[in-house]
């Protein structure tokens, strides 16, 4: 009796290509060499991918679900305060790509163009950006004043800088289970968030410290 092939999916083609890129040291140069080396049919890899770089965008945006999806199972997650929903966030994320950190060191430093990097990142931008709108919105149906209210267009540009910054800082964390960018973290959004609500400059002078001694110490 003839065994059944096996069936291709999004997830499998993604776990094929993650697997070439940190066994060979290099990207694929076509789907055509990609798919004969493993031994798969290009019409089914693009029913799922228009292309190598498709691939390269969809495993950041999977990692942005799998976020979702890892807050979402905590139950007190929907009552949490804006803030600690951006904190439950980047944590997550970054414990998301402490598990595939060989390949994301890899993906990000193959190439010395920055633009080239901005490019795989640009669906993730946009979820990020949504995400932090979201909460904003969320937020300011509760203000009645007008003047209390965040603009959500501002704070979504600046979460998406907070996200670059703790990205180039994870990438150069050697320190245990990475706890200086879960410092980081808290400080971060501490400091945007103070940002917005115009509290006390204590915790951006902190930050400003926390960031010089990484930096220069």
């Amino acid at each position: 009796m003839a065994t059944k092939a096996k069936k291709i999916t999004k997830d499998s083609i993604v776990s094929m290509y993650m697997d070439y890129v940190l066994e060979n040291e290099q990207l694929p140069k076509t789907v055509y060499k990609f798919c004969k080396i493993n031994a798969l049919e290009e019409s089914d890899f693009y029913l799922h991918f228009g292309s190598i770089s498709a691939i390269q965008k969809g495993i950041w945006n999977s990692f942005f679900t799998n976020t979702l999806t890892v807050m979402k199972k905590n139950k007190e997650y929907e009552d949490f305060a804006n803030r600690d929903k951006m904190l439950t966030f980047f944590y997550t994320f970054f414990e998301v790509l402490t598990l595939n950190r060989s390949y994301v060191l890899f993906v990000m430093e193959h190439s010395n163009n920055p633009l080239k990097n901005m490019e795989q990142l640009k669906g993730l931008r946009k979820h990020i950006k949504d995400f932090a709108k979201d909460l904003i919105v969320a937020g300011n149906e509760n203000k009645n004043l007008k003047i209390t209210k965040q603009n959500p267009q501002l704070f979504s540009e600046g979460a998406w800088l907070q996200f670059m910054f703790l990205l180039n800082f994870w990438k150069s964390d050697d320190s245990a289970a990475f706890e200086k960018t879960d410092v980081a973290i808290e400080k971060s959004v501490n400091t945007i968030f103070d940002l917005f609500d115009n509290t006390p400059l204590e915790n951006i002078i902190d930050f400003g410290k926390f960031l010089y001694k990484e930096t220069f110490a």
